[in-house]
């Protein structure tokens, strides 16, 4: 059986019992970085077993070996360096190839920045879209807003620490003044949660020094996450 094993986006504690005990009953880890992963199993006192790297640039060559593997009879774990493998990480490819040729396996779920960072923020949940990284290029990033601009559902993405300013501003220039929240180092001992209006996040991220991971979690076109709502509705 292939594993597809979700792991802690920070604190270690997040590990489920059915992910401790597949890492426990692994012939073979294809983990994102071997040694990230070695961390966590020491962490836990698990034996090292079997471990390939898996990862963006090899998951072609990889995969076989992978699946190979479990049609020998092991079992197999896939993960990535935290949360699920497959989402904004390296893990995709495996999944497909395994369903295209009929290889059996199973998702252990766990932490996810994406749910987490949905919660803290505050707004809806009744409907969102996870949209990755966004481009990096100014005017690629205003189309990739443009995209969701009338929509309703909450947007959330993943940013580099060097970009949330930039990804910020130009949030606020295609969708308006809407609420927003930025969620940095999920789950990790320096946690933190800056919400508010993107005019605002966008100023106050303009030439911050951000270290970490980061979420953002952004409005959807609803007249009550506009700035002003609240003077509309008296």
């Amino acid at each position: 059986m292939l594993h597809v094993t979700a792991t802690p986006i920070g604190n270690l504690g997040d590990l489920s019992p059915r992910a401790l005990e597949a890492f426990k009953c692994a012939s073979l880890i294809a983990c994102e970085d071997t040694r990230r992963t070695w961390a966590l199993l020491s962490h836990f006192g698990i034996p090292r077993p079997e471990m390939i790297s898996y990862r963006q640039g090899n998951e072609e060559r990889v995969a076989e070996k992978v699946l190979s593997a479990v049609r020998a009879g092991g079992e197999v774990v896939l993960c990535s360096d935290g949360g699920y493998p497959g989402i904004s990480d390296p893990g995709y490819r495996l999944i497909r190839s395994a369903v295209k040729e009929g290889v059996a396996f199973d998702v252990i779920p766990g932490a996810s920045a994406v749910n987490v960072a949905l919660l803290l923020s505050g707004l809806s949940t009744s409907s969102f879209t996870f949209r990755g990284f966004p481009p990096r290029g100014p005017g690629a990033l205003r189309n990739w807003f443009s995209e969701d601009a009338d929509k309703e559902h909450t947007l959330i993405m993943f940013e580099s620490p060097y970009r949330v300013g930039a990804t910020l501003q130009a949030a606020f220039d295609v969708l308006g003044d809407r609420e927003a929240a930025v969620c940095i180092e999920l789950t990790k001992m320096h946690e933190r949660v800056s919400r508010g209006y993107l005019s605002d996040l966008a100023a106050q991220f303009n030439d911050a020094k951000v270290k970490g991971e980061v979420a953002i979690v952004i409005a959807g076109a609803n007249p009550k996450f506009m700035r002003g709502a609240e003077k509309n509705h008296e």
